[in-house]
């Protein structure tokens, strides 16, 4: 495997960071994941605008721009000989001392992986998740905005370590007031008498490419979509559920809590979702 490091591809072994990054130390950096589908990159220009706000907003300036991050991104795929993927691109602070703060840190380091993923068995596509909630709470958007796709990840980690406990393949997290914030790694999606619904970043939802898709989807066949604050009690009682994700692209849920959601199968505006979004993945983004 070849991996973009810092202006060079080099093997997989050879691919390698300081003990002094401050990515690794401190978690400092952003990252972006992106899907290669049939040698399309999907909406890879919507993936590296984001990239760069969550650089920006932790003030870490980039090593490339705008249309070298693509040329890199594709390169990375034609360098492993890949037409679909999952693509990792990362920014970290770069090399400093023991300390936090970042200004002593010379320069940011930059990488890029192509490799493959696969979240969830394809039966699970088929008939739906059973998921939990944990009690491992989101962090606040006025701690840590839920839209800086940081490598500060152990909120996360936590709550998927839970649902592991509690034997589910994912889980939903509230925030501080109880409202349904997101999945571990998915934003979360109902469908209540004919409207998709969904929390707003405000809750501490990532803005997700795969969600703002979904608002595009709905226009397009016709459903109407809105934000709006949700509990649990409003994913028992939907009629239908699913989750988004780069990596879990769509999935149904069928039960949260032990409690069978709708008719606990996939629902009939899930599967139009789906069949939507399968089609769009193609088309929507920028070829090898």
């Amino acid at each position: 495997m070849k991996i973009y490091l810092d202006g060079r591809f080099v093997d997989d072994a050879d691919a390698k960071v300081s003990v002094f990054d401050h990515g690794l130390l401190y978690g400092d950096g952003v990252f972006e994941g992106i899907r290669l589908y049939g040698g399309n990159v999907f909406r890879l220009e919507e993936h590296l605008e984001r990239f760069e706000y969550s650089a920006k907003a932790i003030l870490l300036t980039l090593p490339l721009s705008r249309k070298e991050l693509v040329d890199v991104t594709c390169e990375t795929c034609r360098q492993n000989g890949l037409t679909d993927a999952y693509i990792r691109l990362v920014a970290t602070r770069g090399v400093g001392d023991l300390g936090l703060a970042p200004w002593l840190c010379a320069k940011p380091s930059l990488f890029c992986i192509a490799s493959k993923i696969s979240l969830y068995p394809k039966e699970y596509y088929d008939n739906g998740l059973a998921i939990v909630t944990v009690p491992t709470r989101r962090i606040g958007p006025a701690a840590l905005p839920p839209t800086i796709k940081s490598l500060n990840y152990l909120n996360n980690i936590l709550g998927k370590i839970e649902a592991k406990q509690f034997g589910a393949l994912e889980a939903i997290m509230l925030n501080e007031q109880g409202y349904v914030a997101e999945c571990t790694a998915d934003n979360v999606f109902i469908v209540h008498k004919g409207e998709i619904l969904t929390p707003s970043a405000s809750q501490g939802a990532l803005k997700g490419v795969t969600r703002s898709t979904i608002f595009d989807i709905a226009q397009e066949i016709g459903v109407p979509i809105r934000e709006v604050n949700m509990t649990r009690y409003d994913v028992w009682c939907a009629d239908e559920c699913f989750l988004t994700g780069t990596g879990a692209e769509v999935i149904p849920v069928v039960k949260l809590d032990g409690r069978e959601i709708g008719a606990g199968k996939p629902g009939p505006i899930t599967q139009r979702v789906l069949a939507s979004f399968r089609r769009r993945v193609l088309v929507e983004g920028t070829r090898l």
